[in-house]
């Protein structure tokens, strides 16, 4: 009983930490509910990519997703339009300027040699070495001046390449491009073969902000194939406020209808199942805004839908419970052997939906694993507040007596002991599953 009045003051300490979370952190909504931006982005060729391909498409088209998806499912709409162009639907960002900026810009970084041009000039060729041997970058300051620069630290292949190169240079000038554009030209005094660089921003240095952009987008990757914005206007929610509001009270009104139901037919239980329920519901609120989730209508859906589910296991757990008492178990005994029986079946039934929302997840696409997410953490919580938050409070409830008010379960007195019990069965019946 110690460990079970423990047990029930943690479940009440997340239930606290759960509402502030719910009451503090801001809902993410997708793009049909609160709309957004929406950038129309055209590929570009180059002298090393003279035609634009499907191949080189479905790769800009992954890039792009996995920009703005990288702080979680941000249910950006990414689709192909024609042959090389693209339409990105960003949610909850309604300043096109920002949404460039959740897009980032195509980080090349190119170092490079001195040469002399036929006019006796200086130039500068590629070396081979880019921002595709970069292992991270970070904003860091001159240890000499306190300046915002960016440090570089190489991948295995970047280091050797890197430290070839500083020897090959030594008493020269290398230059780092950034975009195109020469962002600083140092002269190599020593070869360098840790595998690690700075970036000073010329005179001056970097202010911060500039800093950290090129950290972000150095970090993030380059696109595949150069993307230029040629359209970008913002969009309204495709529900309209009346659309929402409706779904907000249909959503109510089915779970009433749901609370009600359980309290109807499975009397205590079911009230003790409802203050799981709406325990889960909270849980489940809460972890979709720590991730944070975007909410569209197919996220909220799944979670609708995992709600579902909650109730499915503990009706279960109830019939199996109530089935233990008509044989005449007692009352502790019963609950037990309810939430031991009914549990192979939860845990096959929940897995099997897990399974399908990791398949939807990778195959599918933004709204779909939006979908599929929102259903695998409701289905994940559902587990344990069906078994571990309903089970707690029953014990707590009802403690190790016996059943002295059957109606509390939704029995009649005449229904205890009265379940039927074989005693013999013949083998040739047995086989058919046939009692005598």
């Amino acid at each position: 009983m110690k460990n079970k009045k423990l047990l029930f003051w943690l479940i009440i300490l997340l239930v606290l930490g759960c509402i502030y979370v719910v009451t503090q952190k801001p809902t993410k909504l997708g793009l049909d509910l609160v709309g957004g931006s929406r950038l129309v982005l055209e590929a570009q060729t180059t002298s090393t990519i003279p035609k634009i391909t499907p191949d080189n498409m479905d790769s800009l088209k992954f890039a792009i997703e996995d920009r703005v998806n990288a702080m979680g499912v941000a249910e950006t709409v990414v689709q192909k339009e024609g042959d090389k162009r693209l339409i990105v639907e960003i949610p909850d960002v309604s300043d096109p300027e920002k949404a460039k900026e959740f897009l980032g810009e195509t980080a090349e970084l190119e170092f490079k040699r001195p040469v002399q041009n036929f006019d006796g000039t200086e130039g500068w060729v590629p070396t081979g070495l880019t921002g595709k041997d970069l292992k991270k970058a970070l904003v860091s300051t001159n240890s000499q001046n306190g300046e915002w620069v960016v440090s570089l630290e190489f991948n295995e292949v970047g280091t050797k390449k890197f430290g070839n190169l500083t020897k090959e240079l030594v008493g020269k000038q290398m230059a780092i491009f950034f975009n195109g554009e020469l962002t600083s030209a140092p002269v190599i005094q020593e070869p360098i073969l840790g595998g690690q660089a700075q970036i000073s921003g010329g005179k001056g240095g970097f202010e911060y902000e500039e800093a950290k952009k090129m950290v972000d987008l150095l970090n993030a990757g380059a696109l595949p194939v150069p993307a230029k914005i040629i359209e970008e206007n913002t969009v309204g929610p495709t529900l309209g406020a009346d659309s929402i509001s409706n779904s907000k009270f249909a959503g109510m009104i089915g779970l009433s209808f749901v609370m009600i139901f359980m309290i109807l037919y499975y009397r205590v239980p079911g009230l003790i199942a409802d203050i799981a329920l709406v325990i889960y519901s909270l849980i489940v609120f809460s972890i979709f805004k720590i991730i944070p989730v975007t909410l569209t209508l197919a996220g909220i859906a799944g979670f609708i839908l995992s709600i579902g589910m909650a109730v499915d296991a503990n009706i279960l757990i109830f019939e199996r419970t109530k089935e233990e008492l008509r044989v005449g178990r007692t009352l502790f005994t019963a609950i037990n052997l309810g939430f031991e029986r009914a549990f192979t079946s939860i845990f096959d039934s929940n897995m099997s939906t897990i399974i399908t929302c990791i398949i939807l997840y990778i195959l599918g696409t933004s709204v779909v694993k939006g979908f599929a997410l929102t259903l695998a953490i409701g289905t994940i919580v559902s587990m344990f507040s069906a078994i571990t938050v309903t089970k707690n409070f029953m014990h707590l409830l009802f403690g190790t007596g016996n059943l002295k008010h059957p109606e509390w379960f939704g029995l009649k007195a005449e229904e205890i002991n009265s379940a039927y019990v074989a005693d013999e069965t013949k083998r040739e019946n047995a086989k058919f599953g046939i009692l005598d």
